[in-house]
Formats: C-alpha cells, structure tokens, sequence
C-alpha cells in the first residue's frame, strides 16, 4: 500500500498541476475560453491564406498578408500595454474582444458572399492583429491578479496546453473547413470565439493600481516609461535577450517546406508533419510540467532548457546534412521519424523556457508595469521567429539548410552563455525573493 501510494503521489507530482483551475473560477473559465478560441484563431489563420492565394494565385501575396499581420502587432503592442495600464483590465479585453468578433463576422459574411478583393481580407487581418495586440497583454496582465504568484508556473503551463493543441488542431481544421468553404470556416471561428468573449465578460472589474508609473493620458510617453522601467529590471530584460537567441539564430521552421522536397521527400505533408513535431513537444512538456511549480531557479532552468533548445536544433540538421540534398522520390522514414523526435525534444525545451520567462514576467513586475511590459512581451515573441526565419532562410543560401540549421542552433548556445555569464544575476535568480506588486 505504501509503495501504491509513492507511485500515485510521485505521479501527481509529475503531470501538470491544475490548481488554478480548481481554486479560481475566473481563471478556469478564462482559461477554457481562451483554449477555445486560439483553435478558431488558427483555423481562420490558415482559412484566410488560402483565400488570398486562391484570389491570387500568388505566394508573394500570403506573404504580404503576413506583413498586415505583423506590423499593427507590434505598433499596438507596445500602446497596448500602456492602455492595459491606464484602464480597468477587464473593460480592454473585453472592448478588443468585440472588436476582434465583429472582425471575425465581417470575415464570415465575406467568406459567404465569395469576395474576390484580396484587400478587404488585408485589411480584415490587420484590424485582427491590431485588436489582438491589446487583448493580449490585457489578459496576460489580469492572470496575476487572479492567481498567487506560486502558481503562476503552473497556470502558464496549462495556458501553453491550450495554445499548443489550437497550434496543432487548428490548421487542420482550418484546411478541412476552408476546402468545403471559406464562410464555414470563418463562421466556425466566430462561435469558438464567443467563449473567449463569454469569459472576459463574466471578469470582475480589474482597475489600474495607484501609482507614479501611470500618467493621466495614454501615450508615447507611457509607452517609453514602459521601456525606460524595462532598462532598470535586468532579469526581466534577460528574459527577452535569452528568448531572441533562440527565436532568432536557430527557428528552423523556414526550412520545413525545403526538407519536405529536397532532404526527407514526402512534400507538403512531411513540413506539416515537422510542424505538428514542434507542437507536440510543447504539449507533451506541459503536460509533465507538475514539477515546474517548486523550482526555485527559474533563470537556470530558462538558461538550460534554451541549450536543449538548440542542441536538439542541431540535432535536426545533422539529420539534414547526412541524408543530403537528393530529392529523395519516398518519404525516407528512418529519417523523418529521428528527425521528429529532435523536434518534440526542441518544442518541449522551448515550452519550460517560455512558461518561465513568463512566470518571471507576471511575478517579478509591479502590476502597474505588466501591460507595458506584456505588450513588449508580443512584440518579441511575434517578431523574433520573422527574424529567425530570414535569418536561417539567408543562411541557407550560402551552405545549404542543413548546415544552416546546424550553425543557427551553435550559435544560439553560444550566444545564450555569452549573455548569461554577463548578467550573472538571471543565473542567480531566485523565485523565493520573488516581491509582486498587487492592488
């Protein structure tokens, strides 16, 4: 009986922890809302780049839609994050809630009418991403005041399930959907979408805190103190310096189309395969993340689980580089599978590091600081990835993807030891002498 009950407790000890979901219901039903609508987000995602290229018929076309995307996220995250700090929290996720629904509509009635406009559809994605770059670090900014900073680990970990099985799900949905019609699959999100929007409302207010941070209007000057804070708190910094040595030296997703065709055969349903790889790592991590909750290092965790990082990178262009360039006409299946399991292993180590850095984010900021901070948060994690796969995409021009890869994921080893040992302190950071600020 004793050794029954070791094993059942050294189990529970080892899957995620949902605590937070069973002592906060308003973080359960964020949560669930949450998990619900990033799969209708994935679905329009993929929905929508096929409409433009079926309008188009042109590749360079999906790309400028994903510019549309890109640059109101960037210029609205960083704005963003200083209306979250100026406003009650609930009201603004729950004003770029409505307005990323009635976005979602308009692309629904679109999707039904059969608009040929490949503009409409630019413009739709750019109001989306805009919305999304307030709603975001809202919600992001509202999580601590619902939960103990001791379970933020274990809520983020629960928030990266949600988020990695919509990744993974939804572009698969999304292509079944959109194959019947583009209005299904729009309208598909808007319903998923409502659930999200559901449990925002139902929040209970979350008004800005008192503070000398907060000026009495929202503007560049916010958003400067916001960046200005950010140049006092290092280990905050480190947690978006360590994030772009992995994001942008060694994000080996741009070579997934190329290996599909030249290196592991199989085309379109091998990148897709690789893709899912990368996903179900994350899941997995998460889902083993009972643990995470009691480590008191987080800065060496981080700085650890980014090394596994890139050397299971490595690892995936090793594989690269010994089957070679050769067009294979099968699917060369030893290969791909040695080739998946280094990516499970590098989705698994990026999950601990961004449950981490996030933890380190929401608990070690003043509240009064979080949504600027958040929003800085979306402009690295959207942007970082973009330079990475121009990064590793110019790289292989010169020496091939493989070899790219390979010297991507060194030099994100390199690079991130480099940086940790000048700023000692993230090596040392202790969660314990974690001090919050709430209201």
């Amino acid at each position: 009986m004793r050794e029954s009950a070791a094993y059942s407790d050294s189990v529970r000890s080892l899957v995620v922890d949902t605590t937070p979901l069973r002592i906060s219901p308003d973080f359960r039903r964020l949560w669930l809302g949450l998990s619900v609508a990033n799969l209708g987000t994935q679905l329009t995602v993929v929905a929508v780049g096929l409409q433009v290229y079926g309008i188009t018929g042109s590749t360079l076309s999906v790309g400028v839609l994903g510019m549309f995307a890109l640059v109101p996220l960037v210029v609205f995250g960083l704005y963003g994050g200083a209306i979250v700090d100026h406003y009650d929290r609930r009201k603004v996720a729950l004003v770029a809630s409505v307005v990323s629904w009635v976005a979602i509509m308009v692309l629904a009635a679109q999707g039904w009418a059969g608009n040929e406009h490949v503009g409409l559809l630019y413009g739709l994605t750019a109001v989306q991403s805009a919305a999304n770059a307030v709603n975001s670090p809202a919600r992001s900014a509202i999580i601590p005041r619902l939960l103990e900073a001791r379970l933020m680990p274990a809520a983020n970990a629960l928030q990266a399930i949600g988020f990695q099985v919509a990744l993974t799900v939804g572009p698969l949905l999304g292509a079944g959907l959109a194959s019947v019609d583009f209005g299904l699959a729009y309208t598909v999100d808007a319903v998923l979408f409502t659930f999200a929007l559901g449990a925002v409302f139902r929040l209970p207010s979350i008004p800005p805190v008192a503070s000398e941070h907060r000026r009495e209007r929202v503007g560049l000057a916010s958003v400067v103190d916001g960046l200005r804070y950010l140049g006092t708190q290092p280990d905050v910094r480190m947690t978006f310096v360590v994030d772009l040595c992995a994001m942008v030296l060694a994000m080996p997703r741009v070579v997934f189309p190329a290996v599909g065709i030249w290196y592991l055969g199989g085309g379109e349903t091998t990148t897709g395969v690789l893709t899912a790889a990368l996903a179900l790592g994350a899941v997995t991590s998460g889902l083993l993340s009972g643990g995470l909750a009691r480590v008191r290092w987080q800065g060496r965790v981080i700085t650890w689980a980014i090394t596994a990082w890139g050397a299971a990178v490595v690892g995936f262009g090793l594989v690269l580089v010994a089957v070679g360039r050769d067009r294979p006409e099968h699917v060369l299946w030893g290969a791909l599978a040695i080739a998946c399991l280094t990516l499970v292993a590098a989705g698994a180590s990026d999950e601990v590091s961004a449950i981490f850095r996030q933890t380190i984010l929401q608990t070690a900021t003043p509240d009064d600081m979080r949504g600027r901070l958040q929003g800085v948060f979306i402009v690295v994690v959207a942007g970082g990835p973009r330079l990475g796969e121009l990064f590793i995409g110019s790289v292989s021009s010169a020496v091939g993807e493989g070899w790219a890869v390979v010297v991507g994921g060194l030099l994100c080893v390199a690079v991130l030891w480099v940086v940790v040992r000048a700023q000692r302190t993230f090596w040392c950071y202790d969660a314990r002498d974690v001090m919050t600020v709430d209201a």
